[in-house]
């Protein structure tokens, strides 16, 4: 693939997968809208790859907690909020697994790729992020994350393999309807993104075993994600100390709309 393909999806990647802007829904639309090829499986892959080191590197303390707790939870020891915080991202995750596997068996992952479908989706996530930010009562942190909450974010997440719904928006919104505040429910969000960004490579790289694996073109696409997610996610989490997640809203319903227009009025092959 060419460079300049190869450093926009990357770059697409890293700004989109951590804003609640849905990163999925502007990587489908990438060819039909510039004409370039589908990047395909294998550099989908790595640009999650990037993604995954950027938030493991931005939220290393917690990470690094999680990890030591391991043990811990293997002996039935729960009492610890280490051991707890890993049980929860463990809950969190399997309804996303549960409905993405259905999804890829049935093989409506396609069905569900049109720009309509994107187009709304865009727009009613983001109506949605915003009245649960505004109306909210966010008071809670990360430590009162409880098993229950977990489940609950794992369901609004498994929503998310909706192409434009947006994985980081609608898990932030479940977090804040939970009454977490704005800065708790993205770091939340950005926790339960490992789990789900590695079972999700480990399911696209099945398809892939046995093929031939580009070492320029996926290390390219892992360097370049990885910086541009890095950059998104510290000015985003910098940024929640002073401003809503309104901007984020604008720009969903905007382009969502622009879409749904789209959509239904022209033939871009979508």
């Amino acid at each position: 693939m060419p460079l300049y393909h190869l450093i926009l999806i990357a770059m697409i990647q890293g700004i989109t997968e951590f804003l609640p802007i849905s990163s999925s829904g502007h990587l489908i639309l990438l060819p039909s809208l510039t004409g370039l090829g589908d990047q395909g499986a294998l550099i989908d892959v790595a640009a999650h790859i990037g993604t995954l080191f950027a938030v493991i590197i931005y939220f290393w303390t917690d990470v690094k907690l999680v990890l030591n707790s391991f043990p811990e939870v293997l002996r039935g020891q729960l009492n610890s909020p280490a051991a707890r915080l890993l049980t929860a991202l463990t809950i969190a995750t399997i309804p996303v697994i549960f409905v993405g596997a259905i999804i890829k068996i049935t093989g409506l992952s396609e069905a569900i790729r049109s720009i309509t479908v994107i187009g709304w989706a865009m727009l009613l996530f983001g109506l949605l992020l915003y009245l649960a930010d505004q109306t909210t009562t966010q008071q809670r942190e990360l430590k009162s994350l409880t098993w229950p909450d977990a489940l609950k974010l794992g369901l609004w997440q498994a929503i998310a393999l909706i192409p434009g719904t947006s994985r980081s928006g609608i898990t932030i919104t479940g977090a804040l309807w939970a009454g977490f505040t704005r800065k708790e429910a993205a770091r939340i969000s950005m926790l339960m993104s490992i789990p789900t960004i590695i079972a999700s490579g480990s399911l696209t790289s099945l398809d892939l075993i046995g093929g031939q694996v580009p070492l320029r073109d996926t290390s390219i696409v892992i360097l370049f994600s990885f910086v541009a997610a890095l950059l998104a996610l510290s000015l985003m989490m910098r940024l929640l100390n002073k401003v809503s997640y309104t901007p984020y809203v604008l720009y969903r319903v905007f382009l969502g709309s622009l879409l749904i227009v789209l959509g239904y009025t022209s033939s871009l092959g979508f």
